[in-house]
């Protein structure tokens, strides 16, 4: 058997944490080999002792057959194998070519060629059908564009074993179908593919082969082919795994959250959000269904605070909140799950048992008259990270160590544990395994339940027919149609995120059947 990569009882210890226990994974040549486990599981620090970053206590490593150290990147690069990162560590104001040359630069006399790294970079671009702009910034793409920067950065380099670390995790479902024809290109071309990802239907549709690990330990190696999601789902977690969302039919009574002819721009001054009209009602669960880029980040800033509105208002309970500051907005009863976790939700060299008390620690219990109660800290640190099965050596970890599920979590802990009226939940279960979407949801649940509204912007379908009780869908900074899932169907709903009517195309339909 031809293996490209062979790691064999590898052993990664943090102190007295063992992240990985004598663990053994074989790509083919050729092969999509995905790594799936749940939150914290230890599959980043696997790729991260391949990929050089980490060095393992105990375990072997073979590359075409050969034994090897891999000391740090340069020494997996110089063996043919690239990273892709789940966060991509990119320089914004840098363009795409200056990114992908970074501390690989190409130089003619002393000066670095930019021209002669474009074209290569172009020619990289064209061959595995990536359409990237060499000269484009980075902060002017979007994300599925970036991340197939990072793709070319570990091809410029000359990859011949490519890690994607959750790559799917931040993308869009088109961004999602194109990086799956990239990756099957890449295959064609000769490459070698380790997947990390939670996402069963990506598995099914992409891999060869299955390498599932619990708790830091392999369990064992499938077919794809030979397998199902129940299956997997059942070797990740250790337990039956429920897919289906089970509720009650909604309650709902008063209406928490009104918006009315908002106007949202960007910094450009360009209108994101346009004369948008929005309610979520107490007891009910509103999903906002839509392709990213049409406005609902923008709306989303604007009701919590992160974002100034042009025009229209915005109020909780009938308190006009328009254009406070966050801590304000978090004051009238508001819980925020945001979108991007790094930038919003974190500060990720904090300890993570700080970041649970980021939106209480000026408020009594845990602080009065200005001094903080470390020891009240600590009790909600405790709670938040047993209940909602945060994975961590402590609540003293800094946050930036966690895995991104576990950061995830203790977000959603943190907001949760607040009781808030209205929670706004974006992008709730990015990046979590079967198991903790399960839990999630049942947490979303119980908060409608107890009277509590809830606004869910996903861009999974599933998720927003499975959880919402009501579905709000956005086009170009406007809500198009309002919905409830047992009266729709996912076709419908593309249909109307793509811009199309379709109860007018329905009624077009039949006008021609009567002409007929």
């Amino acid at each position: 058997m031809e293996y490209v990569i062979e790691m064999l009882g590898i052993r990664k210890e943090f102190g007295s944490f063992v992240a990985n226990d004598n663990i053994t994974l074989q790509l083919k040549k050729g092969e999509i080999h995905a790594l799936l486990g749940e939150n914290g599981a230890g599959k980043s620090t696997l790729m991260n002792v391949l990929f050089g970053l980490y060095q393992p206590e105990a375990g072997e490593i073979k590359v075409n057959g050969k034994t090897v150290n891999i000391t740090d990147p340069n020494v997996a690069n110089d063996l043919g194998i690239g990273m892709v990162h789940q966060h991509f560590m990119l320089v914004e104001n840098f363009t795409v070519t200056e990114n992908i040359i970074l501390g690989n630069e190409l130089t003619k006399g002393g000066v670095i060629d930019i021209k002669d790294a474009a074209k290569k970079i172009h020619s990289l671009s064209e061959m595995y059908g990536l359409a990237v702009d060499p000269y484009a910034k980075i902060e002017d793409i979007s994300v599925g564009m970036q991340q197939r920067v990072e793709i070319l950065k570990t091809l410029y380099r000359g990859a011949e074993i490519l890690i994607f670390d959750e790559p799917t995790a931040s993308l869009t479902p088109q961004e999602i179908v194109e990086l799956i024809q990239i990756m099957k290109r890449l295959i064609q071309e000769g490459k070698s593919i380790i997947l990390i990802t939670h996402k069963l239907k990506e598995i099914m549709d992409v891999s060869d082969r299955v390498t599932v690990i619990r708790k830091g330990e392999g369990i064992g190696t499938v077919i794809t082919s030979e397998t199902n999601p129940n299956e997997l789902a059942s070797l990740m977690v250790g337990r039956q795994v429920d897919f289906t969302t089970v509720k009650d039919e909604a309650n709902p009574t008063d209406d928490a959250l009104v918006v009315k002819n908002l106007v949202v721009t960007d910094y450009r001054g360009v209108e994101k959000v346009k004369n948008l009209n929005l309610t979520v009602r107490k007891g009910e669960i509103l999903g906002i269904a839509g392709i990213d880029g049409n406005g609902q980040s923008e709306l989303i800033e604007a009701i919590t605070g992160l974002r100034k509105t042009k025009s229209g208002s915005i109020s909780i309970n009938g308190q006009d909140i328009t254009n406070k500051k966050p801590r304000k907005v978090t004051e009238t009863g508001v819980g925020h799950i945001p979108q991007d976790r790094h930038k919003h939700g974190l500060v990720l060299d904090f300890p993570i048992g700080h970041n649970i008390a980021l939106q209480t620690y000026y408020v009594d219990p845990i602080s009065k008259n200005g001094i903080m109660n470390y020891g009240k800290v600590s009790d909600l640190a405790q709670k938040i990270i047993r209940e909602y099965d945060v994975r961590t050596q402590g609540e003293h970890t800094p946050a930036r160590a966690l895995s991104g599920g576990n950061q995830q979590k203790a977000i959603i802990g943190r907001e949760i544990e607040r009781n808030p009226e209205l929670l706004i939940a974006a992008l709730p279960t990015r990046g979590l395994d079967v198991g903790a979407i399960e839990f999630i949801h049942q947490r979303l649940i119980e908060q409608r339940d107890k009277g509590k509204a809830v606004l869910l912007l996903s861009f999974e379908l599933d998720e927003v027919m499975n959880v919402s009780d009501r579905i709000a869908v956005i086009y170009d900074g406007q809500i198009v149609d309002t919905l409830l899932p047992k009266e729709t169907t996912e076709q419908e709903l593309g249909l109307l995120m793509a811009g199309q009517n379709t109860r007018e195309n329905v009624v077009k339909q039949g006008d021609k059947e009567n002409a007929e």
